[in-house]
């Protein structure tokens, strides 16, 4: 054993079966002794008989009756077992049975571990792989193969896959690394392991490295599941592989296994075959940074994070879905479809130049001295920014960090509020080719951690507030603030530069005669923006320089915005898009994490500062300028009137908010357009279309015609809610709706099975699955009628949720109102829960959640126009944070089952 490891009694043992366990099917099991050889031919070492006990379906596959088209090699790490790969078993016969792609599964339990044999010695990588090449010798096994691996059965298993060039036709990995960089250390929990005095009795002596692994499993496992991956490793005598194991991990260059992993890491870079990555952004010890070194060898690789899961990712998350989905795609028949081969970038690449960068219209406007920008919340009062001025500020940033060495392609991430510094520090990074991140506050800490860190930007530019959070929580990223921070306070947030001192630099780059480089192409990244997170973590949806400026233009041709038009931006994916279009912005006075704190009177002012025209706010902020009208003077009334033009979106807006708002400003066009952050604009429709719509019998929220180049078709629901009818434009379908457009997203970032979700079945590339459902009527308006997964499917058949909340919301004495759905696909029920509107009780001010009074039940039934299993009241629906205007129906539905089934009446 290596130093550090205890010597224990009865170390050796032949391979086992193991106990029956949950979800391993006993036929799976089998022994298989590998024969004594010599390594390295006539003279190299002996290899004595070694006896393993792994998993293999091809007995199951035998009485299918059906015939493989290749081999599935499943490694497992330290310290679990073939265990770890059960799901996966039983999903290659699910598939098997459904008649798709047909793999045998064979997962192994490498020696030491596991049931296979204990053979009291040590093994280093090197071994670990010969190993693994004399079973599938043994094994007879032939191409093609494909690997997967994880935590270091993902470095053995690429090994073997290194060394098997002839039968691999594909990898796989979850949570693994093939190199420790020098100037980073590995992490915490493993530099605890190895400590000298630490190592044997947390890795054999007792079973607490085994525990560790167990406890950080998300959601955490049964005890079925976590007694099953103990089940091997009970005594001490069981558990030298563990210590032998974390002893062979390279710390440096000088440890035994170092040149083995860099022979496979060179290896795996050569690897020209498909490769899928998946992660679990929570684990401890695989952090982001190996994520990004093996996608950087394995630039053709799809990779696929599974926010919330941790290191235990197989039992996680749902990883043999995704590999049998991926090997479905890439490996239909066993092997890579002519024309699908992988390919890497070379330098022969050529794209088109973009026709009009996004930055057109500020080049245009340069040598004006006309208002561009103007923040009415600014330190010190109002703040007007001139063309002339933010086009100069825009070079010198641009110019400023390429001195900094900020290169096309890397990744800035930008934690800074709206207003002028965001807009010059976007169009600056645009300008060079640097792709921006931009994930607003609304997220929360918590979400806007997970976004950050995901998207890995290898550059951060942020306020005291964003630089204090990078700090505090570890968020990846060189650091530049937008403020002056004494020194004390810049080391402490690890801040390298200022936005001044870059714009400085870039000053006299630009006054020495260097030029800015060439504008990127049309197809190069621009940015990743991130969704609201309204319906599960939220994801980072990437734009190319080609799309950004298609949002532009759909926006300036479907609203006649362009250069002269005054915005008042109260969301602020429009107001960065105002120096695109050539707009004057505004940004009001508001705390742009709550919509709600928007007044009549801030938006009357910033109409009054940009002699606005345009007027974009969220449905929240819009119904809280309603409430906030009577505080109106007389001027701002009539500089409200000058408004010709005012949109709400992000969320239903009922037509009496529209009406009110109209009265607010009376000579204004009220458009409410549907979209989402993969695609900003998709259809529109204005108060009138609203009105029309309301006589109408169709059900759901109608948000109008498609927009310019934009085609909206429907995914038709089967009787178990999904989506899996053939698309169709067909009046009165419902199903997921479904749009393209070119101005539509490029893709999800690292999130290759939402991207294959959201383009399955459609055949064009710029399409979209929206996750909405709804359906079209007979003159093409669209009507939303809720989220794909908000969907019931009751014994009476499927219902969506707005119909009946619009109904339930008629009811006198409620106000919002939300559908819940109960119990399993098939067989839920149905249950309402609604504000309730009028005086609010004397006692504790305030009301509390509970069974609606009967006469209000009663009411609510009728009108709901299905069968309703209870109805709830409650003070406040939960809404999204960016929007404060999306029910929370997910939410809602495990509430209502908690209340219902004898949890605590508590606030949802």
């Amino acid at each position: 054993m290596r130093s550090g490891l205890p010597r224990v009694a009865a170390a050796t043992a032949p391979a086992t079966l193991p106990p029956p366990l949950p979800g391993l099917d006993p036929a799976w099991s089998r022994i298989v002794t590998v024969p004594g050889a010599l390594d390295g031919g006539p003279g190299g070492a002996a290899r004595p008989e070694r006896s393993w006990h792994l998993l293999d379906t091809a007995g199951s596959l035998d009485e299918l009756g059906v015939r493989p088209v290749g081999t599935l090699l499943c490694v497992h790490g330290n310290p679990t077992w073939s265990y770890l790969w059960r799901s996966v078993a039983a999903r290659s016969l699910a598939v098997a049975r459904a008649g798709g792609p047909v793999w045998r599964v064979v997962a192994v339990d490498q020696l030491d571990m596991g049931f296979s044999e204990r053979t009291g010695q040590q093994r280093g990588l090197p071994e670990r792989v010969r190993d693994l090449g004399a079973l599938t010798d043994a094994l007879g096994l032939s191409g093609p193969v494909v690997t997967l691996g994880h935590d270091w059965g993902g470095v053995v298993s690429l090994g073997w896959a290194v060394d098997h060039p002839d039968l691999v036709v594909a990898v796989a990995t979850c949570n693994t690394a093939v190199h420790q960089p020098a100037d980073a250390p590995i992490p915490a929990p493993l530099r605890l392991a190895l400590r000298p005095g630490l190592l044997g009795r947390a890795t054999v002596l007792t079973p607490a490295f085994l525990e560790t692994t167990l406890a950080i499993a998300h959601p955490k496992l049964d005890r079925a599941t976590a007694g099953a991956y103990r089940a091997p490793y009970r005594g001490a005598a069981r558990r030298g592989g563990i210590g032998g194991f974390v002893a062979d991990i390279p710390v440096d260059a000088g440890h035994p296994s170092a040149p083995g992993l860099d022979r496979i890491a060179a290896g795996v870079a050569a690897l020209d075959v498909p490769a899928l990555i998946m992660w679990g952004p929570r684990d401890p010890v695989f952090l982001e940074r190996y994520l990004d070194d093996l996608a950087a060898r394995l630039p053709q690789a799809d990779v696929h994070r599974f926010e919330g899961a941790g290191h235990l990712l197989p039992d996680d998350a749902d990883v043999a879905g995704t590999v049998f989905e991926w090997l479905g795609d890439r490996l239909p028949d066993g092997h890579v479809a002519v024309g699908d081969e992988p390919r890497l970038p070379t330098d022969t690449d050529t794209d088109t130049a973009v026709s009009r960068p996004l930055w057109a219209a500020l080049d245009a406007l340069r040598d004006s001295d006309e208002a561009a920008l103007v923040e009415m919340a600014a330190p010190g009062g109002v703040r007007t920014v001139s063309w002339r001025l933010l086009a100069r500020r825009v070079d010198e940033i641009a110019a400023g960090l390429v001195d900094l060495g900020v290169r096309p392609g890397e990744r800035v991430s930008l934690l800074v509020t709206p207003g002028a510094d965001l807009t010059a520090v976007l169009y600056a990074c645009v300008r060079i080719g640097a792709v921006v991140v931009v994930a607003d506050a609304g997220l929360g800490l918590r979400g806007l951690t997970r976004a950050v860190r995901g998207a890995r930007p290898d550059w951060v530019i942020g306020a005291l507030p964003g630089l204090g959070a990078a700090r505090a929580l570890g968020w990846p990223g060189r650091r530049i603030a937008t403020v002056a921070l004494p020194a004390a306070v810049r080391r402490a947030l690890r801040v390298e530069h200022t936005l001044v001192a870059v714009a400085r630099r870039g000053a006299a780059r630009l006054a020495a005669g260097e030029a800015l480089p060439t504008a990127p192409a049309s197809d190069a990244p621009a940015a990743v923006l991130f969704t609201s997170g309204s319906t599960g973590p939220a994801k980072g949806v990437v734009y190319t320089h080609g799309q950004l400026g298609a949002v532009r233009d759909v926006l300036a041709t479907q609203y006649d915005i362009g250069v002269g038009t005054g915005l008042v931006a109260g969301f602020a994916p429009f107001a960065l898009l105002g120096p695109a279009l050539g707009a004057r912005s505004v940004a009001p006075d508001m705390d742009v994490t709550a919509p709600r704190t928007l007044t009549a009177t801030a938006v009357a002012a910033s109409v009054t500062a940009a002699d606005a025209t345009v007027v974009f706010l969220s449905p929240a902020a819009l119904a809280n300028v309603v409430a906030t009208a009577s505080a109106l003077t007389d001027a701002d009334r009539a500089a409200l009137g000058r408004v010709r033009l005012f949109l709400s979106a992000g969320a239903p807006v009922s037509a009496a908010l529209l009406t009110a708002a109209t009265e607010l400003m009376p000579n204004a066009s009220a458009h409410t357009p549907y979209g989402m952050t993969e695609g900003l604009l998709m259809t529109d429709v204005d108060l009138d279309g609203v009105r029309a719509a309301s006589e109408s019998t169709d059900e759901g929220i109608c948000v109008g015609v498609p927009a310019a180049n934009v085609r909206v078709r429907i995914a038709p629901l089967d009787t178990a809610g999904q989506p899996t009818g053939a698309l169709t434009d067909a009046a009165g379908v419902t199903g997921e709706i479904v749009v393209a457009a070119p101005h539509v997203r490029q893709q999800y970032d690292r999130l290759w099975r939402q991207n294959r979700v959201s383009r399955l079945g459609v055949a064009d590339p710029r399409g979209h699955r929206t996750g909405d459902v709804g359906h079209l009527d007979a003159a093409g308006r669209l009507w939303v009628e809720g989220r794909l997964q908000h969907v019931l499917t009751t014994p009476d058949g499927v219902v969506t949720p707005v119909g009946p909340e619009q109904r339930m919301e008629r009811v006198d004495g409620v106000g919002r109102a939300g559908l819940a759905g109960i119990g399993p696909v098939g067989t839920q029920q149905a249950v309402a829960v609604v504000e309730v509107t009028g005086p609010r009780p004397r006692r504790r001010g305030r009301r509390r959640p509970g069974l609606a009074d009967p006469a209000l039940a009663a009411s609510v039934r009728a009108a709901a126009g299905i069968p309703l299993a209870a109805v709830l009241t409650v003070p406040v629906l939960p809404t999204d944070i960016r929007h404060n205007s999306k029910v929370d129906r997910a939410l809602l539905s495990r509430w209502a089952a908690s209340v219902l089934s004898g949890g605590r009446m508590v606030r949802p």
